[in-house]
């Protein structure tokens, strides 16, 4: 018996130091301005995956709905050279793409399918919704979503702030998508001043294409007093990248404080026994749950001074990239420029080294 439990305990201390990990900051490449590529422009960027040897990014544009293929050439564990060289655009002419609004957000590639989220239209009362392309962009199926989330429910998902971010399953088995913004039946969008913001993080079975669970995820309050028009905080994307263990890409945005109102931070959260499987909760108001623990990895206002005019832009795509020279392992995480619509922005990349302790 004593072997036995000494056995579990190196087992336990093993898993626990596998756990502890931190975040480096590498490198920044920056895209050029106004490059194109098919008579569209490359810009948008809200998602990022790397498979078959190239980098697969999906464009935040539902008048053209396209994803931008490129080959990212790291050297010396820095980013040297981006080059897209292929688009592909999804076919409008389905009745899943007359539907439904194709705001896209995230994207992973699996099992020879392309696996994306769009927001939807709350605000025209089109649902969000998570689905399959082929490498042609036609449409092949959906996922099944809860009611809560859809456009006219009485949860009231937020315009703009519904399905955000998604990865692939560590066990290959489904999918887990992240929201932007609390549901109003769950929380407050986070202010200044500490708030309940609670969005929700489920998990899709990959054969049932049904949701099966489910947790709460707690949103940090914004740093700044409230200044302009936009003052918001949420998840813009997530990754999986061990079993129940997850990045999460919080960022604060405020309108008032020009290019340098982007608050961009990267999370450690992990499910555990204690946390609450919040699928069945129609109001998180409503009932008593217990969230995701969540670890501050990375504030990128601490890297701030090594970027590009000193800003860290609208970072909404994260991959894990390739193994760096000491062997570890490295994260890319990628900015939505909004086509530049609302002033100076930049198509950002930023390289990161993985340090597991």
């Amino acid at each position: 018996m004593k072997k036995i439990a000494l056995a579990l305990l190196i087992i336990g201390l093993v898993a626990c130091k596998k756990q502890a990990i931190s975040l480096k900051f590498l490198n920044e490449y920056v895209v050029k301005d106004s490059l194109q590529i098919d008579s569209t422009v490359i810009g948008g960027i809200s998602g990022i995956d790397f498979y078959n040897n190239s980098y697969y990014m999906v464009v935040d544009d539902a008048a053209n709905p396209r994803i931008l293929v490129a080959d990212v050439t790291i050297q010396n564990d820095s980013i040297k050279s981006i080059e897209f060289n292929k688009l592909i655009q999804l076919d409008t002419t389905s009745q899943f793409s007359k539907n439904h609004v194709l705001d896209l957000e995230s994207i992973f590639i699996d099992n020879g399918l392309i696996n994306l989220t769009s927001e939807g239209s709350i605000r025209y009362k089109k649902d969000p919704s998570i689905f399959q392309v082929d490498f042609n962009g036609e449409f092949k199926n959906e996922m099944t979503i809860p009611s809560y989330f859809k456009a006219t429910s009485e949860a009231k998902p937020k315009h703009n702030g519904v399905f955000e971010g998604s990865s692939r399953s560590f066990d290959g088995k489904g999918v887990w998508v992240s929201m932007e913004a609390p549901l109003e039946a769950d929380g407050e969008e986070p202010t200044f001043h500490e708030t309940q913001s609670p969005i929700r993080i489920t998990y899709f079975d990959n054969e049932s294409k049904e949701a099966t669970k489910q947790f709460a995820y707690q949103l940090e309050k914004i740093d700044k007093p409230a200044k302009g028009n936009v003052n918001l905080n949420g998840v813009t994307a997530i990754l999986e990248y061990e079993k129940d263990h997850f990045f999460v890409i919080e960022r604060a945005y405020q309108s008032g404080y020009g290019s340098y109102g982007n608050v961009v931070r990267i999370f450690k959260a992990t499910i555990d026994d204690t946390s609450t499987n919040t699928l069945e909760i129609q109001s998180l108001k409503q009932e008593k749950y217990i969230p995701l623990k969540k670890e501050l990895l990375l504030d990128f206002s601490t890297i701030q001074n090594q970027l590009t005019n000193k800003i860290i832009d609208n970072i909404e795509a994260i991959t894990l990239g390739p193994k760096l020279s000491n062997g570890n392992r490295s994260l890319i995480v990628a900015s939505d420029d909004n086509f530049q619509v609302y002033g100076k922005q930049l198509n950002q990349f930023l390289l990161i080294e993985i340090e597991e302790k």
